[in-house]
């Protein structure tokens, strides 16, 4: 879709109004001009102006629900805007493999049986094959068709019974309980890794000493160097895509889930219409109907801070975001956005293959304080990758 921004107008305009104003976003009611005398709702002015009521009322929704906060209402926040906008009960719900179901409804209905016990996934607002057999399942525990279809039936058997479930969230208990018991040994543990752009899309060229390179070269090269002291240290590892593709962030997390992975780490680099905006940030899965990653959560804060103690990058903090590749995948999958290309301090750190190297030891390091579960640790920054792979390799072979 075509991206509106603060100046704009016209009917898509008054879609966007209209949908925030149900929403609770947006309280000026300059643009309406009537009201259904039946339901009461509003009518928009088919001219309705992107005014600054709009372009705040775009950064909230944007913030709650965990996307990029910059007013503009492009593809993903437009996608947002259609997904809150509906209720369960609206629309019949079921598992769609070429249009698949994402919304506000989905993410009550997997609230609803995961208060019920039947729903052990993560609350993301997609009805994919686990809602599908959550739904099924609690069908055939209350005597309907076990159609995997939410329709009037369902809904009512739902309205009727109470929660089962309390203490916590069964996706964020499950989680924890995969990491601890899988021990604290790299040896044996999935890991994709994700670098962006490949292909045609090269991204930036930025100038270095030794010739131009590109961004997709420095993000494949710092993939390149992290697979191979995963590799090193006995870990099975998996790149999400060739070098010569660029698959969409759906199409990586669908690789992702085949290979079985344990995590997942994305790599990325930022860009801002300030020179000065600077830094690494790291993002896992957050939403706004509080369901969260609590590994990518743990993974981001631990990749974070060993990266700001080892490299000149600013500490952008860590960030629960919807974004696609955290979204659809189903292994926790941290994000981390290693700089600025449009900023000249990132850019001498990023063109320096020294610097990358540090970078893959630092999500390496990362990596390991996750699973060692605060026992037998180091202060931040002070763990090296020799000392690690003497480690690993000692208690590999004890003799």
């Amino acid at each position: 879709m075509h991206r509106l921004r603060h100046g704009d107008h016209g009917p898509a305009v008054a879609e966007i109004r209209g949908t925030l104003s149900t929403l609770g976003f947006l309280h000026n009611g300059a643009a309406v001009v009537g009201r259904d005398p039946v339901n009461g709702s509003q009518w928009i002015a088919p001219d309705a102006v992107f005014d600054h009521h709009l372009d705040s009322a775009v950064r909230a929704f944007q913030q709650q629900r965990g996307l990029l906060v910059d007013g503009v209402v492009g593809a993903a926040t437009y996608r947002s805007l259609k997904e809150a906008s509906y209720r369960l009960g609206a629309r019949t719900l079921a598992y769609q493999l070429s249009a698949p179901l994402y919304g506000d409804d989905v993410a009550t209905l997997q609230t609803r049986l995961q208060d019920l016990g039947f729903y052990p996934g993560r609350v993301d607002g997609y009805f994919g094959p686990q809602t599908h057999e959550g739904l099924s399942s609690f069908q055939r525990e209350i005597g309907i068709s076990s159609d995997g279809i939410c329709g009037p039936a369902t809904l009512r058997s739902l309205d009727l019974l109470g929660t089962r479930v309390t203490g916590g969230s069964p996706h964020a208990i499950t989680e924890e309980e995969s990491v601890r018991r899988s021990g604290p040994q790299l040896s044996g543990k999935r890991i994709v890794i994700d670098p962006d752009l490949g292909g045609d899309a090269t991204g930036a060229l930025l100038q270095t000493p030794n010739g131009p390179i590109s961004e997709a070269q420095i993000l494949w090269d710092l993939a390149s160097r992290l697979e191979g002291r995963m590799a090193a240290t006995g870990m099975e590892t998996f790149l999400s895509r060739p070098q010569n593709a660029n698959p969409s962030p759906a199409e990586r997390a669908e690789r992702s889930n085949a290979f079985d992975a344990d995590l997942m780490i994305s790599l990325r680099c930022a860009t801002s219409s300030s020179p000065h905006a600077n830094g690494v940030a790291s993002f896992h899965f957050g939403n706004s109907h509080g369901a969260t990653s609590r590994i990518g959560q743990v993974l981001s804060s631990f990749i974070q801070r060993e990266i700001v103690a080892r490299a000149p990058l600013q500490d952008c903090r860590t960030h629960g975001r919807t974004w696609d590749v955290l979204r659809l995948t189903n292994m926790p999958t941290v994000q981390v956005d290693i700089g600025y290309l449009t900023n000249d301090s990132d850019v001498k750190t990023l063109i320096n293959p020294r610097n990358r190297d540090i970078i893959a030891e630092a999500i390496l390091i990362a990596v390991k304080r996750l699973y060692l579960l605060g026992q037998d640790d180091q202060p931040t920054g002070t763990y090296t990758f020799k000392e690690l792979l003497a480690e690993e390799l000692a208690k590999a072979d004890p003799a």
